[in-house]
């Protein structure tokens, strides 16, 4: 996962982004809400470590642009050194997924980032199918079916399709499509990626009436929304 990692002490972030790192993550750091905020304009990532008391904006200020901007499916975690009853209570109400205490023990915190992460499907053992609707994916042979009937899709189309699907109703920046589908190389011209969105939005029928609807978000991406489908 691509994980932002959010507090005013440079010890914390340094032990807390090495102990993400070693376990196989990817982390940014920042010491400001406010420098998360502005990242996050145009990046996109998977999960967030947050403190609460921070020098420009608390933790929760930042929860809730996340959660009133990007939306309720990426997962947040408080790491903070209150630890009182109404703490708790406070932060999970104010959008947060997860609270731990400081200071903190190494493997809980690992353990319940890799518990946040399974909400996303990430390292699915690929040997269940995943229905959406009428759609699924079928991860160890690589096919997308609509009703059992098979669709073709290039490599790339499948990489995309499926992580707007992991995604579902979640606004997906640009740079983290590229990111994660292309690793971001110089030599990708601009519109491959709306290309890719043309195509897959037309041979997976992406349309209300189908039960999906596939949005373009002006200056900043996609977003794959479910239209009165039971998921």
């Amino acid at each position: 996962m691509k994980i932002a990692i959010l507090d005013d002490d440079p010890e914390l972030l340094e032990s807390v982004s090495r102990l993400l790192n070693e376990a196989g993550h990817r982390c940014f750091c920042f010491d400001r809400g406010e420098a998360l905020i502005q990242t996050l304009r145009s990046s996109h990532f998977d999960l967030f470590v947050l403190d609460w008391n921070l020098p420009d904006r608390s933790g929760i200020s930042v929860i809730e642009w996340i959660r009133n901007r990007i939306g309720d499916n990426v997962p947040v975690l408080l790491l903070t050194s209150r630890s009182l009853e109404e703490d708790v209570i406070a932060g999970l109400e104010a959008g947060a997924d997860d609270f731990i205490s400081k200071p903190f023990q190494p493997a809980l915190l690992r353990a319940r980032v890799q518990a946040l992460g399974r909400r996303l499907r990430i390292g699915s053992d690929g040997e269940t199918p995943e229905r959406y609707g009428n759609i699924e994916f079928d991860l160890h042979r690589r096919i997308v079916s609509r009703e059992g009937d098979e669709i073709p899709l290039t490599a790339k189309e499948f990489q995309l399709a499926l992580l707007l699907f992991h995604n579902l109703d979640r606004a997906l920046s640009r740079q983290y499509i590229l990111e994660t589908i292309w690793g971001l190389r110089a030599d990708i011209p601009t519109r491959t990626l709306d290309s890719h969105i043309t195509r897959v939005r037309s041979k997976l029928s992406l349309r209300p009436g189908n039960g999906f609807k596939l949005t373009s978000l002006y200056g900043y991406g996609y977003r794959l929304e479910g239209v009165g489908q039971e998921r």
